[in-house]
C-alpha cells in the first residue's frame, strides 16, 4: 500500500498543521469551547485511521482554540438528536465514537494532548486516550456523563481511566461526574506535567519534537506493546516484547545509535 502525506490532509471540521514531523490538530470552535459534532467525530476517527499509512508524521498534538480544550458533544448538534434516535441509530453513534478511541490507540504515532481550560465529556476521553497529557495549572477535567443521565462507561473510560489513575479514583470520577482539578490530575498521573496557562502548547510541542527526532519506528512498537499487553500474562508479555525488540534490533536506527556511540556522537534517527 502506498503511503500518503499527512501534510496533504485537509479536514473540514478542525485545523490541521504539520511541521518537523509533528501534526497539530486544533479543535476550533472557540465560541462554544470546541464541542464535537457528528461530523467532527467521524472526521477525527478517519484522520487517525489514515495516520497508520503516513510517512511524514511522527507525533500528533491535539489542542483546542481559545483557551479551552473541548466541551464534549455539542448539546444542540449531538445531544438533542440522540434523544430522538432509535436503538440502532444510537448504537451506530456509540460505536462510531468508540472507533475514534480505537483509531487513536492503533495509529503508530504517539498522541499528545495539550489541555487548557475546559476538558469535559468526550474532550476528557480524547485526552485520556492520548499517550501523553499536559495540562494548564487551572484546567478542569470531568467525565460528566452521569450528569446527563448516562453511564460513566463511555468510549473506553472504564477500561482506560483506571489504568491511568487507579480503580478507586476512576470510579469516583465516573460515578459522580465531578471535576478533577489540575493538581489532582497531576498528582494522580492523569497529566504528565502541568504548565502555566498559555504555556501548555509549548510544553507539548517541545516534547512532540523531541519524540519526532527519536527512533520513530521503535516508538510505534512501544505504543503497540503498551496497548497489546493490557490483557496478557507476564509470560505472554515477555514473549511479545522479545519479538518486538528483536525486530527493532534489525533497524538502521539501532545500527546508527551504535555507530554514533562508538564515534562519541549523538545519533540521528531516521525511523527505519
Amino acid at each position: 500500500m502506498s503511503k500518503v502525506k499527512g501534510a496533504d490532509f485537509q479536514p473540514e471540521h478542525f485545523d490541521w498543521n504539520v511541521e518537523q514531523g509533528v501534526a497539530t490538530l486544533t479543535l476550533n470552535r472557540p465560541e462554544r469551547k470546541n464541542p464535537l459534532t457528528l461530523e467532527s467525530y467521524a472526521e477525527l476517527r478517519d484522520t487517525f485511521h489514515q495516520l497508520q499509512n503516513t510517512d511524514d508524521i511522527n507525533v500528533v498534538v491535539i489542542t483546542g482554540a481559545g483557551g479551552n480544550f473541548c466541551s464534549g458533544g455539542d448539546v444542540h448538534e449531538i445531544i438533542g438528536p440522540l434523544t430522538k434516535m432509535d436503538k440502532d441509530g444510537l448504537l451506530t453513534f456509540t460505536t462510531m465514537t468508540g472507533d475514534l478511541v480505537k483509531e487513536m490507540r492503533h495509529c503508530p504515532q504517539p498522541v499528545i494532548s495539550a489541555v487548557e481550560g475546559v476538558c469535559v465529556g468526550a474532550g476528557a476521553i480524547i485526552a485520556m486516550a492520548s499517550d501523553l497529557r499536559y495540562g494548564a495549572e487551572d484546567c478542569k477535567t470531568a467525565f460528566l456523563f452521569t450528569r446527563v443521565g448516562l453511564a460513566g462507561c463511555d468510549m473506553g473510560a472504564c477500561a482506560i481511566l483506571p489504568r491511568i489513575i487507579g480503580q478507586g479514583r476512576a470510579s469516583e470520577l465516573l460515578y459522580t461526574g465531578r471535576t478533577m482539578s489540575a493538581k489532582e490530575g497531576s498528582d494522580w498521573g492523569f497529566y504528565n506535567a502541568l504548565a502555566p496557562a498559555g504555556e501548555v502548547m509549548k510544553k507539548a510541542t517541545d516534547i512532540a519534537r523531541r519524540l519526532a527526532r527519536g527512533p520513530t519506528f521503535a516508538h510505534g512498537i512501544t505504543k503497540k506493546c503498551l496497548h497489546q499487553e493490557w490483557n496478557v500474562s507476564i509470560e505472554q508479555a515477555l514473549k511479545i516484547e522479545a519479538e518486538a525488540q528483536a525486530i527493532c534490533m534489525q533497524t538502521q536506527d539501532f545500527t546508527r545509535a551504535y555507530n554514533a556511540f562508538v564515534a562519541g556522537e549523538k545519533p540521528v534517527f531516521k525511523g527505519d
